[in-house]
């Protein structure tokens, strides 16, 4: 029998924590809860998931600190969850690793959607590692097995939404893609509503691989600028 994929919620609302935590369990995962960064860092170690849905204000030690200590102990999807609306909380948030964030309220639906969306990148990135490919695009050098990107000699962090975008859109440079379609290619679903969340990963890109790496086609989508 295949073992139930592990999920842990950091969440301080328990009205929120609760309902996550029935609508996953009722879609078959093994979910525990934590309602401050210092429990949720210590389930982490004892639980092991292979996924974290991490609300961005928490008690004590805050979401970013709390992502950034688990990415550092050992690498994880987490799905990042914030009631800010401000596009630098964001920003900041994908820059300490989470691979995915959601707005509060959120529908539960759209929740499970991006959980799965997940968790079938992270098998698809095993199955890719097996190939040993190298894209050179201008300064940028994607290294696809070891999943490590090089602007001018010099390591990029990526993180693994990050690295899967920027891999798309090196297969074919100079091609503009479509949010819509980075968003099914990319994040595995489609929804219009969601290409916001296209819009902050690029430009969490460009601030780690330079202003001038991907071109904004207005009104259509993204490119990587062909040398």
């Amino acid at each position: 029998m295949t073992q139930r994929r592990r999920i842990l919620v950091v969440e301080d609302d328990q009205t929120i924590a609760l309902a996550v935590r029935d609508r996953l369990a009722a879609e078959g995962f093994q979910v525990r809860t934590a309602a401050d960064g210092q429990t949720g860092l210590a389930e982490f170690d004892r639980a092991e998931p292979d996924l974290v849905i991490l609300d961005r204000l928490l008690p004590g030690l805050d979401g970013l600190e709390v992502c950034r200590r688990m990415q550092a102990a050992r690498p994880v999807p987490v799905l990042m969850l914030t009631a800010l609306g401000e596009e630098t909380d964001v920003l900041v948030g994908l820059g300490v690793g989470a691979d995915d964030y959601l707005a509060k309220p959120f529908s539960m639906r759209e929740l499970v959607a991006r959980i799965h969306a997940l968790l079938r990148r992270v098998e698809r990135a095993g199955q890719l590692a097996a190939e040993d490919t190298v894209i050179k695009v201008g300064e940028v050098r994607i290294d696809t097995a070891a999943r490590r990107v090089f602007v001018r000699g010099a390591e990029a962090q990526l993180t693994r939404t990050e690295f899967d975008l920027l891999r798309r859109l090196a297969e074919r440079p100079g091609q503009v893609f479509e949010r819509e379609r980075l968003l099914s290619d990319v994040w595995g679903f489609s929804e219009a509503a969601a290409t916001r969340t296209v819009d902050s990963h690029v430009r969490a890109l460009r601030r780690k691989l330079g202003s001038d790496v991907v071109r904004t086609v207005h009104g259509v989508g993204y490119a990587l600028v062909r040398p």
